[in-house]
């Protein structure tokens, strides 16, 4: 039996949208994109027709009320996620909301209840999860290699030399904690699968109430700890790291958030050092085929609305911490 593809509709033509959604359905049966939607209807037609999309809608709201659309692609500006993904839930769409999933963990916890009311699936695009990597960081540490975890390092720095981005903008719910810094939190409380407490937090800004660069000290109820890292000046290019430390040695990734562009794994514990490359394929066709396999029933995700207002919780508290108000306030 031949079952049909999720039909995606996409709000909005971010530069986001062919690596996250249009190149990688080209590749994944389970979904198809048929429908965009911009602020500018001649951007939306051209930004369609250089990536194969079928039909332009001339509004968001017009996209939302296709019936031929059965879930939502959500890559607006950070500010504008609530708002249009519980339009859409309640417009009887699925929806796969770009990270940070909202402005605020108030705003998660709305569009959280709205999922629970519709009965429709609502991720957040952390698609590192869904790669083989992730699940080999966590078996590694779950069969002792390293030792009992003390300690747990993330960082994502880059360089955006553009104080004009929509990223800067605190109206949009920008800042380096929101844009890169969720990537180093959200993994930091998969591996140590507990929620943390902020300890400290130090910011650089470029204006009032914008971070470019944000460390935290967390610590959890057992006695872990761990540090994280997020820049959008970074004085060096790139720099996307996991690091573990453990009572017999430590584990390392390099690039845990993109590992199907390149990786490097390495474990020095118990049985000595090695490295490997864990095989595995694009993030985002592997999270477009569990979003589809969730709405069918078929699969839970690990990225659902519970996880997403735990996260926002934790970016909450570190801007707080920092001294800053967290976005949307």
């Amino acid at each position: 039996m031949t079952i049909s593809p999720i039909r995606i509709g996409v709000l909005g033509a971010a530069a986001i949208v062919p690596a996250a959604l249009t190149d990688p359905a080209r590749s994944t049966p389970e979904v198809e994109v048929v429908a965009i939607a911009a602020r500018d209807p001649q951007r939306a037609q051209a930004f369609a027709r250089r990536h194969h999309i079928p039909r332009v809608h001339p509004t968001y709201n017009d996209l939302l009320a296709d019936p031929n659309i059965d879930a939502i692609y959500n890559p607006l500006p950070n500010g504008l996620h609530a708002e249009w993904t519980i339009r859409a839930l309640k417009a009887g769409k699925h929806v796969l909301c770009e990270k940070p999933f909202a402005s605020n963990a108030r705003q998660a916890e709305e569009m959280a209840k709205v999922a629970a009311e519709t009965g429709l699936v609502l991720s957040e695009a952390f698609a590192y999860r869904y790669h083989p990597l992730t699940t080999r960081v966590k078996e590694i540490l779950a069969k002792g290699e390293i030792g009992a975890v003390q300690h747990i390092e993330a960082k994502f720095c880059f360089l955006l030399p553009s104080p004009n981005n929509i990223r800067f903008q605190y109206e949009l719910a920008g800042g380096a904690l929101m844009d890169s810094g969720c990537y180093p939190v959200s993994l930091i409380r998969f591996i140590a699968e507990a929620e943390p407490t902020v300890v400290g937090a130090r910011t650089k800004t470029v204006s009032p109430q914008v971070d470019s660069q944000m460390s935290a000290d967390l610590s959890f109820a057992d006695g872990r700890s761990a540090h994280l890292t997020c820049d959008m000046l970074s004085p060096k290019l790139f720099q996307s790291q996991l690091r573990v430390r453990g009572e017999a040695g430590t584990l390392t990734v390099i690039n845990p958030y993109h590992p199907h562009w390149f990786h490097w794994l390495t474990v020095r514990g118990r049985a000595g050092s090695h490295i490997e490359h864990v095989r595995g394929g694009n993030v985002y066709a592997l999270q477009l085929r569990a979003f589809a396999q969730a709405i069918r029933g078929e699969t839970k995700l690990n990225t659902d609305p519970a996880d997403a207002v735990r996260n926002m919780r934790v970016i909450d508290a570190i801007y707080e911490k920092a001294g800053l108000q967290p976005r949307g306030i």
